[in-house]
């Protein structure tokens, strides 16, 4: 079984490595057993699909993740990269240079004042595609031949200067007539024009476009809480929250913003990662070809830890950073390499083409925070996702062991109380590691462990 005799450390023999005929799935059946075989001899010999996974007791959806399909030659369609949302371009003609006082001030009470310039104008669709094949929703995190690797909060922290500690938010549910209600009360909209808005985006929505043009009219006219909501909701709505119809955003997103003289206390850097985790897991299933969330958080993530995977546009050095947000470090430059050219050189990279701390040197301006070690769920509105650091300790300058199975977000019933009470699972996380004496640093075992239960490569070698 072929794994890959390109990378400088050698991957173990393990009992996983089985080879046996495939079904029309692409699965490998467990085989029935013979005259006077034992049951737990049977259950001793794992099933699992070419390539990995062998032990399929981890990635428990892979028969319908796109890197299944890819192994067998199947693309998603005929575009084999993503259709991505990316409003970066858009928001340069919408973001003023600078806010009005009366706004500037409501706009950093909320925390939000560094999202007006970290978006990338344009996003390279075909590298962020072919790291999307990597994601696994059951993990939250990026299989790469090496391991596991994932974007954290603290990752998130350092990009955009985004709050991490807050609370998290749980909606109200929001009819077309409460939408209509929110936007003639917060908006100073008429109720005519507010309802015929609403009808002609068939839901419970405001339009990105309408929204700005709101913003522009009140503050033409010194109508300066009118403008800030309209603002404010447009640029969440274009950023951390963009979802796959490119021009929209929920309603409910207005209700963060009614009250604009009370400090917001809300973890946005969580609200940016749980929609982006979200928007992951799908676009990893087979069936999904479109990647909403915010895009830039994601390209610039990879422009920090994979220095040598693709082109990278530098507005300056981080020796050079004036206290900004990393992401403004980054800017597009037209990538060259299509999805498939992309692949294999992924498949290739070893744990010595990382960065594996990359943001060390911003340490003055956005200081390392132990709740970014919290191992739980997060959530923001109904969506739940797991976030397991464990998985992803050499990026915290931990010995990477073999973490523990991934916590099922469905059973969480106090996901509040545990983000508060993070200690207890900050000290289970990184008392069963030591600080990692090189920078890719892993327990013995570990390799062999992800071999069988991952699938750390997507183009099968030549026959």
């Amino acid at each position: 079984m072929w794994l890959g005799f390109m990378v400088p450390f050698r991957v173990p023999k393990t009992k996983c490595l089985v080879v046996r005929r495939r079904g029309a799935d692409g699965r490998i059946p467990v085989r029935t057993l013979d005259r006077g075989a034992s049951s737990s001899a049977a259950a001793a010999e794992p099933a699992g699909y070419p390539g990995g996974s062998y032990d399929t007791s981890l990635l428990v959806k892979y028969e319908h993740y796109v890197a299944r399909h890819i192994w067998f030659g199947e693309e998603r369609g005929p575009k084999k990269e993503l259709k991505v949302v990316g409003h970066g371009l858009k928001l340069t003609s919408r973001v003023p240079l600078a806010l009005p006082p009366q706004m500037e001030s409501w706009v950093s009470r909320f925390d939000l004042s560094s999202l007006q310039k970290t978006s990338l104008n344009k996003i390279d669709t075909n590298l962020v595609s072919a790291f999307v094949e990597r994601w696994h929703l059951e993990t939250s995190s990026f299989h790469m031949p090496f391991g596991e690797m994932s974007i954290t909060l603290d990752n998130v922290a350092c990009l955009l200067h985004l709050p991490i500690r807050g609370i998290f938010w749980s909606p109200q549910d929001v009819t077309e007539e409460l939408a209509v209600e929110l936007v003639v009360d917060y908006l100073g909209v008429s109720q005519g024009q507010a309802q015929s808005h609403v009808r002609s985006c068939r839901g419970s929505y405001y339009k990105l476009e309408w929204l700005y043009d709101l913003f522009v009219h009140h503050r033409a006219a010194s109508s300066w809480a009118y403008a800030t909501r309209a603002y404010l909701l447009m640029l969440v709505g274009s950023i951390i929250f963009a979802d796959k119809t490119f021009t929209l955003v929920e309603a409910r997103y207005l209700l963060l913003f009614r009250d604009l003289d009370g400090c917001s206390g809300y973890s946005w850097g969580a609200a940016a990662l749980v929609t982006l985790y979200r928007y992951l897991g799908d676009a990893s299933m087979y069936s999904c070809k479109q990647l909403g969330g915010y895009p830039t958080l994601l390209q610039c993530w990879i422009h920090e830890y994979f220095p040598t995977v693709e082109k990278r546009g530098e507005n300056w050095k981080p020796a050079d950073n004036c206290g900004l947000p990393r992401a403004m470090r980054w800017s597009y430059r037209q990538g060259v390499l299509k999805v498939d050219d992309l692949r294999p050189i992924l498949d290739e990279l070893t744990h010595a083409d990382v960065i594996w701390r990359p943001f060390e040197d911003h340490r003055a301006w956005c200081v390392f925070d132990e709740i970014c070690l919290y191992r739980g769920c997060l959530k923001w509105g109904e969506t739940v996702v797991p976030y397991l650091p464990d998985r992803c300790l050499r990026q915290f300058g931990y010995r990477q062991y073999v973490p523990s199975p991934p916590l099922d977000c469905m059973m969480a019933t106090d996901i509040d109380v545990d983000w508060i009470s993070y200690h207890q699972s900050v000290i289970a996380v990184i008392g069963s590691s030591t600080v990692a004496t090189t920078p890719s640093d892993a327990v013995d075992g570990y390799l062999e462990w992800y071999y069988c239960v991952s699938h750390p490569r997507l183009v099968p070698p030549p026959s």
